[in-house]
């Protein structure tokens, strides 16, 4: 372990980020979960903090799915939503994140009733309101819930299709891993109906599952970035795949050791991920819920995992490039990081 030195701190501090894998119930702070609580007491989700902390302790992956739905479902209006957008920009602006691509889970509102009209009137709102206040750019990847089934693949697409936000670049696939051979049909189905729309496959893949989910979203879903694929590492033959493709490796580890993927940060494989030569960028996924920040991320990435400013630079950069930014977008953040490194 490395000990972080005040230079080193103020560097990350400067760096320009780029944020691809953070969801939007998973960014409600700890105050927003606790005042939605208590608007709509009576649910599973404590409205004291103490225990609210305690809530998020989670046992294995399938408790934190359920306790992250418990939370969405205290989202039920849209003003919530504009509300957590907004939130998310400022959070990321104050971390000097420069865009960030936003999952919405659009289906779980619409089980509580918003009209899919009315949540892409929220998040267009949101958009204009965070960056006005924030000088931060969203754009939004809308994903499946697996565990709801074929309902949620139809559910997803559809508001993709008809009602889809003005920023919306990307189409993805969240969830419990294991239940989507369930619904493989549906699942493929929908990702080729968005991909002919023009959006991005942007699908989880290989995180509480082995390679064969990530083999899935590549050869079904024409995923271009995967979402974790930490278990990537587990198939030779899939590793050389992703070294040669250099299709980006959303990877997120602190929600990996909190959802029990992983033992600890010491053990977390981004060191050999990186190793093999694969594309990595560093993401916060839910980072209230797992007391992460974006910009902790990439101190654990300096202090347990033994980055240094190039390698930290370097995934900085490769935010950037796996963006669905322009060419034009992405030239300026990628000067601002190279200016941070030179003034460092």
């Amino acid at each position: 372990m490395t000990t972080l030195t005040p230079a080193s701190t103020a560097f990350i501090d400067a760096l320009p980020k780029v944020e691809l894998h953070v969801h939007l119930v998973g960014s409600a702070s700890v105050p927003t979960v606790l005042e939605l609580a208590r608007r709509h007491p009576g649910g599973p989700v404590p409205t004291d903090e103490a225990a609210l902390r305690d809530f998020y302790v989670f046992r294995d992956f399938p408790h934190f799915a359920e306790v992250y739905l418990a939370v969405s479902d205290l989202v039920r209006d849209p003003e919530d939503v504009a509300t957590l957008v907004v939130g998310i920009g400022r959070d990321l602006a104050a971390q000097r994140a420069r865009y960030v691509e936003l999952t919405v889970t659009p289906y779980s509102h619409q089980r509580v009733g918003m009209p899919m009209p009315a949540i892409t009137e929220a998040l267009d709102r949101a958009v204009v309101e965070a960056r006005a206040a924030y000088g931060i750019e969203i754009a939004y990847i809308f994903d499946i819930p697996a565990e709801f089934g074929d309902d949620a693949a139809r559910g997803t697409l559809a508001h993709a299709l008809e009602h889809p936000p003005q920023t919306l670049v990307g189409f993805g696939i969240g969830g419990i891993e294991q239940v989507r051979a369930k619904h493989r049909d549906s699942f493929r189905d929908a990702f080729r109906a968005a991909r002919a729309a023009g959006l991005r496959s942007l699908p989880h893949a290989g995180e509480m599952s082995g390679p064969e989910t990530i083999w899935e979203a590549l050869e079904h879903y024409g995923a271009e970035r995967i979402g974790h694929g930490i278990n990537c590492l587990a198939d030779p033959r899939l590793v050389a795949h992703l070294r040669e493709t250099q299709i980006p490796l959303e990877v997120c580890p602190t929600s990996n050791v909190c959802t029990g993927q992983v033992a600890s940060l010491a053990e977390h494989p981004l060191p050999r991920l990186l190793a093999e030569g694969l594309f990595v960028t560093l993401n916060s996924d839910d980072p209230p819920m797992f007391g992460t920040t974006l910009t902790r991320e990439y101190q654990v990435a300096a202090e347990v995992l033994g980055l240094d400013r190039d390698g930290l630079a370097a995934v900085a950069r490769n935010a950037v490039l796996a963006s669905s930014l322009d060419e034009a977008g992405r030239r300026t953040i990628l000067d601002e990081i190279d200016a941070v490194v030179a003034a460092h």
